[in-house]
Order: structure tokens, then C-alpha cells, then sequence
């Protein structure tokens, strides 16, 4: 099972680097938001699997963090292009 894990978060950040591609050529910065928003996600998402890997319950806490801030990010980012500031 222990390996089960393992794959997924590598294959987790098999995906974030895929992003990491869309967040550099985006064609406008709302694609560039959203492939930084999905990177947070699927980063939160490794970790996940990664504490359910390694039992460790502290690295919960980081991933809710990490996924509470980039939603909140998301709505900043989203305000901050609606009033055409960028």
C-alpha cells in the first residue's frame, strides 16, 4: 500500500511539472493564475499522500494551510485582474 502512496505523490508532481510549463508560456495572466492555483493544489495533494506515506499526521495541517491559502490567493488574484490593475 506504502507504494501505492509513493506513486501517486510522484505522479503528482510528474503533473506539477506539466504546470510548471503553462505557468511560464501562459498566453495571458489569467492562465498564469489558475496553472499557479493548480500547482498549489496538486503541491497539497502530494503532501497528502505523503503524510499518509510516512504516517505522519503534522504534514495534514501543512497541506489544509497550503490549500486555504492558495483559495484565498485565487480570490486576491481574481479581484486584482478584475479592476484591470495588471
Amino acid at each position: 500500500m506504502h507504494t501505492v502512496f509513493i506513486a501517486v505523490a510522484i505522479g503528482e508532481f510528474a503533473v506539477i511539472g506539466i504546470l510548471l510549463v503553462r505557468l511560464a508560456r501562459g498566453p495571458s495572466v489569467s492562465d498564469r493564475v489558475v496553472a499557479l492555483n493548480t500547482i498549489s493544489t496538486q503541491c497539497a495533494l502530494a503532501l497528502l499522500f505523503f503524510a499518509a506515506f510516512a504516517d505522519r499526521s503534522g504534514y495534514l495541517d501543512v497541506a489544509l494551510w497550503l490549500c486555504s491559502f492558495s483559495y484565498l490567493a485565487a480570490f486576491v488574484w481574481a479581484r486584482y485582474l478584475e479592476r484591470g490593475l495588471l
